[in-house]
């Protein structure tokens, strides 16, 4: 029988599809084929992973409730058999891809098995129902372990023509150092304050680190990037808030270092290989432990906390954001 490989990721947030990707990569490597991947549109996964090698084609799927439950899954039912995949891995507890393809006689359905997904599993190899306490990246690595799938490497890494992304956005280059700020977040708590960009904007422009910073923020967050350009009072700032996808890559790519709050554009920075800096006071770094990402944090930091709310990114000031991302620069110039 022909191998054809299918892999799910129901996950909204660009993020926590990011970390995914060295399980991707190791189901693709481990069946020695390219394979297929479902996930939600708004991830903008076909703009992102064009260029990975290991990935065939990409499809979306909303993975909504309620009565568009059972659409969704007959989407699933017409991408499997179009594509007659002998495999479909499922990388979260979601139901609907596993009933799709077991109602289509899929013979290799394997996923984490957690809560009801198990009795559409045609691979009983799944997690326990208390592995549900564990981050996404360890129930994924797990899942592929039981399944004796090899990882060769925890890390995401995206692979990006920035040739052809700089000439799509011409209005982004300029000559000189630069660098780029990640102003927003998905969820407002983990948002550092527009003063405290707008002063850490003005101690490295001091110690002449940049010539031009890229603002990263999404349309509907456009107000925050608005807001530091008017604090600062500077015009060393490019405001992205009205890029798309591409261009926000484009930016994040041509910058020699990226610092931000905990968010999609962070782990796309570090992914892309650009020396990130994340922005930690509301959250836990541990959940973020499989990246290359650097992390500044408050004095007194607890990891393993959640605090949700915004003010308390305060305790994170801009001078010790500056001291820090100053001695691990120069740490790794040594």
């Amino acid at each position: 029988m022909i191998k054809n490989i299918c892999v799910v990721y129901t996950h909204h947030k660009l993020g926590d599809l990011i970390w995914q990707l060295p399980y991707i990569k190791a189901i693709s490597d481990h069946h020695k084929l390219e394979i297929d991947l479902i996930v939600r549109e708004k991830t903008q996964a076909k703009n992102i992973f064009r260029d990975l090698k290991y990935i065939k084609s990409i499809n979306y799927n909303n993975f909504r409730k309620g009565i568009f439950y059972w659409i969704d899954v007959f989407k699933l039912m017409k991408i499997f058999f179009h594509n007659k995949y002998s495999h479909v891995y499922i990388l979260d507890k979601v139901n609907k891809p596993a009933i799709a393809a077991k109602l289509l006689g899929i013979k290799n359905i394997i996923g984490p098995g957690i809560g009801n997904q198990k009795k559409w599993l045609t691979v009983n190899n799944f997690l326990k129902d208390d592995d549900w306490n564990l981050n996404y990246s360890e129930q994924s690595q797990k899942l592929l372990k039981l399944n004796n799938i090899k990882l060769n490497n925890l890390y995401p890494n995206i692979d990006i023509d920035i040739d052809r992304l700089n000439r799509q956005h011409p209005d982004l280059m300029r000559e000189g150092k630069k660098i780029a700020f990640g102003v927003d977040s998905f969820e407002d708590y983990k948002i550092w304050f527009e003063e405290n960009f707008a002063e850490l904007a003005d101690l490295l422009y001091e110690k002449k680190l940049f010539d031009y910073i890229y603002l990263i923020c999404g349309p509907d967050k456009a107000h925050i990037s608005k807001k530091i350009i008017s604090l600062s009072g500077e015009k060393y700032f490019i405001d992205c808030s009205n890029k798309d996808l591409t261009g926000v890559i484009t930016a994040i790519k041509n910058s020699d270092f990226f610092v931000g709050n905990n968010s999609g554009p962070l782990n796309l920075a570090s992914a892309l290989g650009v020396k990130s800096f994340g922005l930690i006071a509301n959250d836990a770094i541990s959940e973020l432990k499989f990246s290359k990402i650097n992390f500044i944090v408050p004095d007194g930091y607890q990891d393993n906390t959640w605090i949700r709310d915004r003010n308390n990114m305060k305790t994170l000031t801009a001078e010790k954001v500056f001291k820090t991302l100053i001695e691990r620069l120069e740490n790794e110039s040594k």
